[in-house]
């Protein structure tokens, strides 16, 4: 009671962030996004740093990423790498099940109670001894989604982040200390320090409340808005206590961008996802800031996410795709990231080599500073530095992904493997959000054809079917095929843009 009346009381505070945040959901100016002139003192300040890593979150080398069911948790704790993000926010869809699941495996988990026998397959799932498992770090869900399982004492939803937050740490906070870890967390799509000083004094109480030292908790924001990489330095300083790094969360970021500056003109227009890579000219700025901001910092930087998905079919398939894994994870390794993401136990060894290679026996490389990184506000935007165009293949694309990922995601899962690709929500955001942004800006494709929304709902039509000849009509009438391909042309097509897909797809979650 305590516990919920003391976060009522924040209540107002919070609600007012978030519908600043919604407010400024568009940058009025694009071009005018700059580092805060009013937090300069504090990027001036060379004195202060975050608190040193725990022993358990010191080596981040490899994470690897996915939702708390029960296979996942146990696969992911024995996969080999060094850290498990738990991921109650893109990689699950909320429904009541799957939020409380969730948090009884985890604790199952740490109370080794986990072991089970998949009742389809037959297979067998059980722990590995302690020393060999990985850290858990906790994602909970994001400001903008509500919980309407739960309400207050008015009766209006709680955050579903206070939900997912209070839960964990509640039950486990002390469980973690007894087996030498700590309640660690990732903190998703902050768009200010003022975000960041909210969860800071959420943590503070939490601490005080169930009597553990202040600065156990330790909290990793995802840099994946643009505004927040305005304010890597000023986010840090806000948690600094509670502070263990920064990590590059590369699909909302690209989201955010095109959400921010959806009516940008021309030279905001991205073209095809799968040609804005990492090399990208305002994505390497992006990253090479983080790793300067972290190690500045004293913090660990984390970097992006391989999303392939081996095939058990196709052998080629694989090495080409484990070829680019390889690329992508030495180039973090060498750039001075601490450790990177991962959505599948087979590529750790991958991630692991890359990083293994450069760190050999130190757990991080933050004394490299990168202070050869000068990168000027304007960089961070620099979209039209890409050749890249957008293609009518890749509109065919974010439709297919979109319907396919909301599908699923109306059933219930949240991290979705297509074409080889472990999706969550971002990328549906992503891929609806494309469809908007070059409708609006009036693309033409190589083909000739231009976007608009009768070419959306054609391509998307044609997908329906495609798929309803794929699986078969029976398993096409059992599935939500229809509601998505609808909820996605709703989302790409609507002239007043939905801020998250999320919310509009929640109040059709069932469950």
């Amino acid at each position: 009671e305590t516990c919920s009346s003391h976060l009522a009381v924040d209540r107002p505070q919070q609600l007012r962030l978030v519908h600043e945040r919604l407010d400024h959901g568009q940058a009025d100016a694009p071009s005018a996004l700059d580092f805060l002139p009013e937090t300069a003192a504090i990027r001036a300040d060379d004195s202060w740093k975050v608190a040193p890593a725990p022993a358990a979150l010191n080596d981040r080398r490899v994470e690897i990423t996915g939702p708390t069911d029960r296979k996942m948790t146990i696969n992911a704790l024995n996969s080999g790498a060094r850290v498990w993000l738990a991921d109650f926010e893109d990689a699950s869809a909320p429904t009541w099940e799957n939020v409380v699941l969730g948090q009884l495996n985890l604790i199952d988990a740490y109370t080794r109670d986990i072991d089970f026998t998949d009742s389809k397959s037959g297979k067998s799932y059980a722990l590995r001894p302690a020393g060999e498992l990985a850290t858990v770090v906790m994602r909970p869900r994001g400001w903008h989604l509500a919980e309407r399982h739960l309400v207050d004492a008015d009766g209006k939803q709680v955050p579903g982040a206070l939900v997912d937050f209070g839960l964990y740490f509640f039950h486990n906070a002390q469980r973690l200390l007894d087996l030498g870890k700590g309640p660690y967390f990732y903190l998703p799509k902050t768009e200010s320090h003022l975000e960041a000083r909210l969860w800071n004094e959420i943590f503070v109480f939490a601490q005080d409340y169930v009597g553990i030292p202040q600065g156990t908790i330790r909290a990793t924001v995802l840099i994946e808005t643009i505004t927040a990489a305005y304010e890597m330095e000023e986010i840090l300083y806000e948690l600094r206590d509670h502070a263990s790094g920064l990590n590059a969360g590369r699909w909302d970021y690209l989201f955010s961008i095109v959400k921010n500056f959806r009516d940008g003109g021309e030279k905001f227009v991205l073209p095809d996802r799968n040609a804005v890579t990492m090399t990208a000219p305002f994505m390497r700025a992006y990253t090479e800031l983080l790793v300067r901001t972290c190690h500045k910092r004293g913090a660990h930087a984390i970097g992006g996410m391989a999303a392939f998905i081996p095939s058990r079919r196709d052998a080629e398939v694989n090495k080409v795709a484990f070829e680019k894994v390889r690329a992508d994870k030495d180039r973090e390794a060498n750039d001075g990231f601490d450790g990177s993401w991962v959505a599948h136990p087979d590529l750790v060894p991958i991630a692991m080599e890359s990083f293994d290679k450069v760190l050999g026996d130190k757990p991080n490389q933050k004394d490299r500073l990168r202070e050869d990184v000068h990168v000027e506000a304007a960089d961070l935007i620099a979209i039209d530095s890409l050749d890249a165009k957008p293609t009518y293949t890749g509109l065919v694309n974010a439709v297919q992904v979109g319907i396919r990922y909301i599908e699923a995601w109306l059933r219930g899962l949240g991290a979705v493997a297509i074409f080889n690709l472990m999706e969550d929500a971002a990328t549906a955001e992503i891929s609806r959000s494309q469809i908007w942004q070059w409708i609006n800006a009036g693309v033409e494709f190589e083909n000739g054809e231009k976007a608009t929304p009768e070419l959306a709902r054609k391509v998307a039509a044609e997908e329906l079917a495609n798929i309803r000849e794929e699986i078969g009509d029976e398993a096409f009438a059992a599935g939500h095929w229809q509601q998505a391909h609808d909820l996605l042309l709703q989302v790409s097509l609507d002239e007043d843009y939905a801020d998250f897909l999320t919310l509009p797809a929640y109040e059709q979650l069932k469950g």
